[in-house]
């Protein structure tokens, strides 16, 4: 126990769940996890525009604030499914693509993980922002979402514009690295990225202003 008599949360406890969700009664977590899996397939089924081969979305949002309120790998286990149900309801004619959902539950994975950081400082939520800001674009986006596609493409053909694209600006063949710069820089990735993030940065503050007595993300 803290010294101020407060029992201590073991470690395995905070991977599974937030510091708000473990001091919550077992219905209360079940029914969080519902409401954000239901969330997240909102957000698959509505919350998408696509403009041509160009596509925008609140993905990112909603998978880090699930991620930051019920914590690590239940908030995984929530973007994943409701990704997946999302795409069942709604799949565009696509066929399913399992990095997709991987990608969206490491955004929860790893804020739920960031969000554990002892950082309590007033400062401490934008420096914890941008931690996760910064590692799911590298690790999601630039990662496991695009390395998901390049080698499904690779195996399938890359289109003529990708093509064109690496001969236009790299004057060579389509590496991984050329094939992400051609999905974050051509198909406006970068922005879908930084608006999600944009967005992040306004939310958490208001909702902590909001709810500060009842759902912290700190």
């Amino acid at each position: 126990m803290h010294a101020n008599g407060s029992a201590v949360i073991p470690a395995w406890k905070r991977i599974l769940f937030s510091d708000f969700m473990l001091s919550r009664g077992k219905a209360q977590r079940i029914a969080a996890v519902g409401v954000m899996t239901a969330l997240c397939i909102v957000a698959n089924m509505f919350l998408e525009i696509k403009l041509y081969d160009v596509q925008f979305s609140l993905t990112i949002f909603v998978s880090v604030l699930t991620g930051m309120f019920i914590g690590p790998l239940f908030g995984f286990a929530a973007v994943f499914l409701g990704d997946f149900l999302g795409y069942v309801y709604n799949n565009w004619g696509y066929i399913y693509m399992p990095w997709v959902g991987l990608s969206s539950a490491l955004f929860a994975l790893i804020a739920g993980l960031v969000m554990g950081l002892p950082l309590r400082k007033r400062w401490g939520i934008y420096l914890k922002l941008a931690l996760i800001c910064l590692i799911t674009f590298f690790v999601c986006t630039a990662g496991v979402n695009s390395a998901g596609f390049y080698f499904y493409n690779k195996y399938a053909g890359f289109s003529t514009a990708v093509i064109g694209y690496a001969e236009s600006h790299f004057g060579g063949s389509v590496t991984y690295f050329v094939y992400v710069c051609y999905r974050l820089i051509f198909k406006l990735q970068i922005l879908n990225s930084a608006l999600n993030y944009a967005l992040l940065f306004v939310a958490v503050p208001v909702i902590n202003a909001v709810g500060a007595k009842h759902v912290p993300l700190r």
